[in-house]
């Protein structure tokens, strides 16, 4: 008889939000698949428990996977974790428990604070209907798909990212959905939990001098139907260029898409030359 994958939920900053289930189940399990057995075994070593770790993550999830399913097939219980918050949201699971499910193996869910709800709840924004996004790709032709995709998204928008890539996602969001409220959620739970309650421009502008630390959780607001979204230089250039296909002169594609989008002439002519 095979044993059971326990998906288990961890302290998203402090330790004390672990359930008394969270605990017990990780007490009892034959083994823990973690993200980085160097983060859980401060946690184990927090509520004095003992346990054999194996690691999980990205780069050896398919290799790892079968030795943790294999065990499982022989009678072994393991819970799965992550370095904090509940495995699979943004963080390593997912292909272990569909590999459990289709190999029959039971699958029960131990659940445990997760960062975007977390933040969706103190931000102040409208909690009726979001998406939720996590990290943006870093590969340009992705990340700008992905934003051209979400620039008339009307629900409330949760992404995480990075401190040192915060500046440039802000910058990026700005560009695509306009000057819109956002909340910038940073340090959940531990001493210097903050909420920035500010707009995209806002925000571009405070991180021009504020160094960023921590990791973040941001929140932005869909669009609205009265929203008129500034027009990049970029895209300004794609739409004097297919006036241009059109029949109209350079000149001419320049002053009209000026006119349309409230650039420079010069800019947009430039960057047509």
């Amino acid at each position: 008889m095979s044993g059971k994958l326990y998906v288990v939920g961890t302290p998203i900053g402090n330790l004390s939000d672990i359930s008394p289930r969270g605990v017990k189940t990780l007490g009892e399990v034959d083994f823990i698949a973690a993200e980085d057995t160097r983060v859980t075994a401060k946690l184990l070593n927090h509520f004095d428990i003992k346990k054999p770790l194996v690691s999980y993550y990205e780069h050896n999830k398919r290799e790892k996977g079968a030795v943790i399913t294999g065990r499982i097939l022989s009678g072994e219980n393991c819970a799965i974790v992550t370095d904090a918050g509940m495995p699979c949201i943004s963080d390593p699971g997912e292909d272990l428990i569909r590999d459990c499910l289709n190999l029959g193996i039971p699958v029960e869910s131990v659940p445990g604070p997760t960062a975007f709800a977390t933040a969706l709840a103190i931000s102040g924004m409208e909690t009726g209907r979001f998406t939720f996004e996590g990290f943006l790709s870093v590969n340009k032709p992705s990340r700008k798909e992905r934003l051209e995709e979400l620039k008339d998204e009307k629900r409330t928008m949760v992404f995480y990212e990075a401190p040192h890539k915060l500046r440039n996602t802000l910058k990026d969001l700005y560009s695509y959905f306009g000057d819109r409220e956002i909340a910038i959620v940073k340090e959940l739970t531990k001493i210097h939990e903050t909420v920035l309650r500010t707009t995209l421009k806002g925000a571009v502008e405070y991180f021009e001098t504020e160094i960023p630390k921590g990791e973040y959780v941001l929140i932005v607001k869909g669009k609205s139907e009265t929203e008129k979204r500034p027009v990049t230089l970029e895209q300004a250039v794609e739409n004097a260029k297919e006036l241009i296909k059109k029949g109209a002169s350079v000149n001419e594609a320049a002053k009209t898409t000026a006119a349309e989008t409230g650039l420079k002439k010069s800019d947009i002519y430039k960057s047509l030359l």
